[in-house]
């Protein structure tokens, strides 16, 4: 079984590229993991490379940034290339399925965390004329 469920932030914002022919996108970022601490009590993070495709590239692209909070599920897929000194050159990819946004705040604006602050959300209940109010099933992701 190759399975995989991470959640870290992201280090940097997803670079996304579409394909030539198929004009499919592939998004690639990195997300860093807490490992816990060592025998010396030093804390250890880890750095796995994710890459997302199609729909799911596009909602990354569209919606997280560096920083943001994230769940991946997937699997990992090894490969390997040869360099421009003819070195080869082994990686290592977590390949998701499906990425949850865990926070939605505004990261720019203050309150450190992240999340959003509760004393100024509004209330959804009041939908205007003409709309219908969404639920979990309308949202894509």
């Amino acid at each position: 079984m190759n399975s995989v469920c991470l959640i870290g932030r992201l280090t940097r914002d997803p670079d996304v590229r579409y394909g030539a022919e198929s004009q499919t996108a592939v998004a690639r970022f990195s997300i860093a993991i807490d490992r816990g601490r060592d025998r010396s009590g030093e804390k250890q993070t880890d750095f796995p490379n994710i890459v997302c495709f199609g729909k799911t590239a596009e909602l990354v692209e569209k919606y997280v940034h560096k920083g943001r909070l994230v769940g991946i599920q997937g699997r990992i897929q090894t490969g390997s290339y040869v360099n421009k000194d003819g070195q080869k050159v082994y990686t290592t990819d977590v390949v998701a399925d499906r990425v949850e946004f865990l926070d939605w705040g505004d990261r720019s604006e203050g309150g450190g965390g992240g999340g959003r602050d509760r004393s100024e959300e509004k209330d959804f209940d009041d939908v205007p004329a003409g709309f219908s109010k969404l639920t979990d099933d309308d949202i894509p992701f």
